[in-house]
């Protein structure tokens, strides 16, 4: 398969994307949870169908469906690649001013609009692979938004590279882009009968020629403690402060099973939120591991001190509410060893060495692969997300278009 002709959309899709803030909203009740993610999914509803996906729309929730229907007499399974479109609410996606920094020479690179955004060359350890590449970055005001319109971008450039090659065989494909990912809602209103593919894959990697096969599983906990108020001028004796309570609970989680101690196959407990005052707190976590039974076992050592801790004060008392987010899809993959075969046969052909990861964290193929869709997840080119420092390559973008494209001829050649 010849690339060497061919004009990338990529990039210049991706510049047009991350100016559209989609940034999702994890405080909203709506589907989505923002409207503004519809303005991209509107687009890329309109560019698809301009490309020959005559079916492509988006729906009420803001999820955009697509099929480009297949060019071969052979039985194929069929395949979905997908990326989200929305941004964190980690950090600010309006107004995003992305740079191409051309022929990266290598070296710090200072962000011009907030020169103490400096994304250093020891810290970022893959920029040594991208000498001679060019690197988008922002202008160090907000978040790029590669996580992951660079997914979305490779998608939709792999699609019109299948559309202008019709000589390439392939199944059945179709494309899914989701809202609100970002706040584990992604697949909340997918509409899998609708979609009706066998197998998926995410285009939502960091790091050129990774293919990820295993997540966490995550669970979220609230909890939420009932101090005793009194009038702080005759409180000796009487008080019992929930804010106070919440900072011993706190205190007490070992300090090696938090985020900023752990790696690899670690897992943490991680507070995210305290809300509240002096008579209720409200605290939420989130906890990760990468079987469901030390998850379990996360949860009830959180349980303990925080009953620990509570049962020190006669007048207070705590609830403690855990919600299932997502569960390791490895339990799912392992069933189905071709999806993954295929890819890193994929990521071999686009001149990559694939590397098979684990993710500390998750993706829309978590949930999907227990929803009767079984998806990895595939390297996009981001890096630094959810922050300012967020960079992607050019270059590593159009290997992640070489990789769809060879990941539908395989599939065609091994049906």
């Amino acid at each position: 398969m010849d690339f060497s002709s061919y004009k990338y959309s990529v990039s210049e899709r991706f510049l047009r994307y991350v100016k559209i803030d989609t940034q999702s909203n994890s405080e909203s009740l709506t589907y989505p949870s923002t409207e503004k993610q519809k303005n991209l999914g509107k687009l890329l509803a309109d560019e698809l169908k301009a490309m020959g996906l005559s079916d492509a729309h988006m729906d009420e929730y803001c999820y955009v469906y697509a099929t480009l229907p297949a060019n071969t007499t052979k039985k194929v399974p069929v395949i979905c690649f997908c990326s989200h479109m929305d941004t964190s609410p980690d950090c600010s996606g309006a107004n995003v001013n992305p740079i191409v920094h051309k022929n990266y020479k290598g070296g710090d690179i200072i962000l011009p609009n907030d020169t103490t955004q400096i994304i250093k060359y020891s810290e970022h350890t893959n920029l040594a692979n991208q000498l001679g590449n060019d690197i988008i970055t922002t202008d160090g005001t907000t978040l790029l938004g590669a996580d992951n319109k660079a997914g979305v971008a490779e998608i939709m450039d792999a699609m019109q590279f299948l559309v202008n090659h019709p000589e390439i065989k392939h199944g059945t494909i179709k494309v899914l882009f989701t809202p609100d990912e970002e706040i584990g809602r992604g697949v909340d209103k997918v509409n899998i009968k609708k979609l009706g593919a066998d197998f998926a894959y995410t285009m939502d990697g960091e790091t050129l020629g990774h293919i990820e096969n295993e997540t966490f599983s995550a669970d979220g906990v609230t909890l939420t403690i009932k101090g005793f108020p009194t009038h702080p001028g005759f409180a000796k004796d009487k008080m019992q402060h929930a804010i106070k309570i919440a900072a011993e609970i706190i205190a007490l989680i070992p300090k090696d099973k938090t985020p900023e101690t752990t790696d690899k196959k670690q897992p943490f407990i991680h507070p995210t939120a305290i809300n509240g005052g002096l008579e209720q707190v409200q605290l939420k976590f989130i906890i990760r591991a990468f079987d469901t039974p030390t998850l379990h076992s996360l949860e009830a050592e959180l349980k303990h001190i925080a009953q620990q801790v509570v049962s020190k004060y006669n007048k207070c008392s705590f609830t403690f509410e855990v919600q299932e987010q997502y569960r390791n899809f490895k339990d799912v993959l392992d069933k189905h060893p071709q999806i993954t075969e295929h890819a890193v046969e994929a990521v071999k052909r686009s001149g990559v060495k694939p590397v098979l990861s684990s993710i500390r964290g998750g993706t829309d193929g978590s949930r999907l692969s227990f929803m009767g869709l079984p998806c990895p997840n595939i390297f996009a080119g981001e890096h630094a997300f959810h922050s300012k420092q967020e960079w992607v390559s050019i270059q590593d973008m159009e290997k992640a278009v070489q990789t769809i494209v060879h990941l539908a001829a395989i599939w065609e050649e091994r049906a």
